[in-house]
């Protein structure tokens, strides 16, 4: 019989229910398109991936109500996957050229006889284009859990997905910009969560390259590239590895070399249930224990039996 928790601070799920989080793939960053031009280019950085949680009263994705924790069945075994980051955009060949926009994130998810599959989809990569206004080949963001930026001259941020991430950034005259994060605003910001015992910021988008290239976030979304000769030159900055950050893009300033974007940060399922009900069956996992409950952190594919 199902009675109250406890709460820790916040509005507890119900006793002998399995709270988590569930973090997809970032997205690799975009390179710059491989082209002279009057000004600076960039690309659109990655988008982290999708987030979705039940925990106490915190949010999902794009500020979404908190999800319904799942409430066991004995003899169930909940499959766990854990997407992996895309994999970085890289320079093209040829000037006038367009340079590879960075891959999608890759789904993370919680599967199970007797529930529907909570699932996130993976970030999606940066718009780039060849760095000539009004050229048909600019491209836009792509769509994802969370948003990729926009390719260079005003073109679009890619959409995140509801209920999982924000859109990418639009991208300015010549700039790229950034991936989309977790938070409900525009820009890479991720969200925190207390699921794992203390708080953690996951979940943020990559940010673009540029003459002075943006810095990641704390929420693992990597920096863009710093391209322009008399500063420190920079590459790229990938994702930090589970927690969903998109890959920073590429950059390129005048005739200095084009360079690439960088991959995005896998994703991460954590699974939160009282100790009195935990079975000890499990794979994969790193197990750890907070207060009367018990934390199961997946960084790879894995298992929990109840």
């Amino acid at each position: 019989m199902f009675g109250q928790g406890l709460n820790f601070g916040g509005i507890a799920a119900p006793a002998g229910a399995i709270s988590y989080l569930v973090i997809a793939g970032g997205a690799g960053g975009t390179s710059a398109p491989n082209t002279y031009t009057a000004t600076s280019t960039t690309a659109g950085g990655g988008g982290a991936g999708g987030y979705r949680n039940s925990f106490l009263e915190e949010t999902s994705g794009r500020g979404s109500t908190t999800e319904t924790p799942i409430e066991p069945i004995s003899g169930t075994t909940y499959t766990i996957t854990v997407g992996g980051g895309g994999a970085k955009g890289i320079q093209s060949s040829g000037y006038g050229s367009m340079g590879l926009i960075g891959s999608s994130g890759v789904i993370s998810s919680i599967s199970a006889s007797g529930i529907t599959t909570i699932s996130c989809l993976g970030g999606g990569g940066g718009g780039n284009g060849t760095g000539q206004q009004n050229n048909n080949y600019n491209q836009y963001g792509q769509s994802g859990g969370c948003g990729g930026g926009g390719g260079p001259y005003q073109n679009p941020g890619g959409a995140g997905e509801a209920e999982q991430g924000a859109n990418g950034n639009g991208a300015g005259s010549s700039t790229g910009g950034d991936g989309g994060g977790a938070a409900s605003t525009g820009g890479r910001n991720g969200l925190a969560s207390l699921i794992s015992g203390s708080s953690v910021e996951r979940g943020g988008g990559g940010a673009a390259g540029g003459i002075f290239g943006a810095a990641g976030t704390s929420f693992g979304g990597g920096y863009g590239a710093i391209t322009y000769s008399l500063s420190s030159p920079r590459n790229a900055g990938p994702g930090a590895s589970n927690t969903g950050g998109g890959g920073g893009s590429g950059g390129r300033y005048y005739s200095e070399p084009v360079s690439d974007g960088a991959a995005g940060g896998s994703g991460v399922v954590i699974l939160r249930m009282p100790t009195s009900i935990y079975s000890g069956t499990q794979s994969g996992a790193s197990v750890s224990t907070n207060g009367d409950d018990t934390i199961l952190t997946y960084n790879g594919s894995g298992s929990y039996t109840h």
